[in-house]
Parts: C-alpha cells; sequence; structure tokens
C-alpha cells in the first residue's frame, strides 16, 4: 500500500482508492457473488485481492464475472424484483468508479433529491415532505415502470460522460453494464439494455426517496 500510483499502468488509480473502496464493502456487508466468497474470505488475502483489483483496473485489463442474480419480493407486493449480487472484488471495483463519480455528480443534484446521497436519509425527505404538506395539499407520485430493466446503455453512458472525462470510468461502466447475469436456475443470460439493481454503481430503487418539489 505505500506506492499510491505507478507511471507503468495506463490508469492512475492510486492503491489508496481500491483500499477505501474495500472499507466501504466491508461496511455494507452483502452476500457472496458467482464464485462464493464471502468478505472474510476475500479478507483472508487482503492484500493479495487487493493488489488484483488495482494492478488490473489500472492497467485496463479489468473484465467483471456475471453477476448473481436473486429474486427477492417487492416491498408493496405484486411480485419479485431481479437483484443483482456482484462478487466482493467486483464491488470493490464498483465501488472504486462510484466514490469517484459521486464528487463529480453530488453538486448536480437539486436540493430536493435525497436518493442515493451521501449524510441523506429517507427520514429526511419524509421530513421535508411534512414541511411541503403545510403548504401544499397535493402530491404527486410518479414510478416508471421496469426502468432498470429496460433503460438504454448508450442513455447511460452520455450521462456518466457529461460528468467525467476519465476514460477508465466510462470503460469500466460500459464492461459493467455488458456483463450477464448468472440466473438462479443456472443459466447466463446475456443483456442489451437494463442494469442489475442492487451493487455499487446500481443502488436498489427501494433505497431511493426524493421529496416532491
Amino acid at each position: 500500500m505505500n506506492q499510491l500510483k505507478s507511471p507503468e499502468k495506463s490508469f492512475e488509480i492510486s492503491k489508496w482508492e481500491v483500499w477505501e473502496a474495500f472499507q466501504e464493502v466491508k461496511r455494507n456487508q452483502g452476500a457472496p457473488g458467482v464464485d462464493g466468497q464471502s468478505i472474510a474470505d476475500f479478507e483472508s488475502d487482503l492484500r493479495g485481492n487487493l493488489y488484483k483489483v488495482w494492478n488490473r483496473m489500472s492497467s485496463g485489463t479489468y473484465f467483471p464475472p456475471p453477476v448473481r442474480a436473486v429474486e427477492i419480493p417487492k416491498q408493496h407486493g405484486g411480485g419479485t424484483r431481479m437483484l443483482g449480487i456482484p462478487t466482493v472484488a467486483d464491488r470493490v471495483a464498483q465501488t472504486v468508479v462510484a466514490r469517484h463519480l459521486g464528487v463529480r455528480v453530488e453538486p448536480a443534484f437539486h436540493e430536493n433529491s435525497y436518493g442515493y446521497r451521501p449524510h441523506r436519509s429517507a427520514l429526511d425527505a419524509v421530513e421535508r415532505c411534512r414541511e411541503r404538506c403545510w403548504r401544499k395539499d397535493w402530491v404527486i407520485d410518479l414510478d416508471i415502470q421496469k426502468f432498470f430493466d429496460s433503460v438504454r446503455w448508450d442513455l447511460i453512458v452520455k450521462a456518466v460522460e457529461a460528468h467525467t472525462d476519465a476514460v477508465w470510468v466510462i470503460l469500466y461502466v460500459k464492461r459493467w453494464l455488458q456483463a450477464p447475469l448468472l440466473l438462479p436456475d443456472g443459466t447466463l443470460q446475456k443483456r442489451d439494455r437494463g442494469t442489475p439493481q442492487g451493487s455499487a454503481v446500481t443502488p436498489p430503487t427501494q433505497w431511493a426517496t426524493s421529496a416532491s418539489r
């Protein structure tokens, strides 16, 4: 961990960024991905595993493994939602990118946006809604059906490019979008649109709560 950057690598990604990303992944916990490796397993050779993530990301040779798909019931009934569980190593890599994008995207959010943002919670959104109810007697409730399942990849990449010119960030976002799903029945599903919910770069929609403007 002493050497933060290597001039011999294609991309400037520090080892410290990878280390901090792992600490965040560890705090969030989570189930094993397709390799069956838990966070405890990953920690058994932490230095070696983090080096592999850093080495591949900084050299442009990191390719994400398939995402393990798990069906979970929707909070308010009406069927199930497909949750994608990346491997621990892949969650670390995704968190490196998510942290890079977070500091650049955060200033662009509307003041009334509460989904996915640091130091903001669902309770903060509820409090703002209560304030609005003192002045307004109406509410608009919107939900885009199957948004995460059908969103176009080119639009996602375009949005990312609007906030960063880091080639490695755009490269890995594209690769994560193309990563196949390992379905519960053991079959591998290739995709041409949409993105699995549940990873560092695609937070599950049930965590997003925004107050009405």
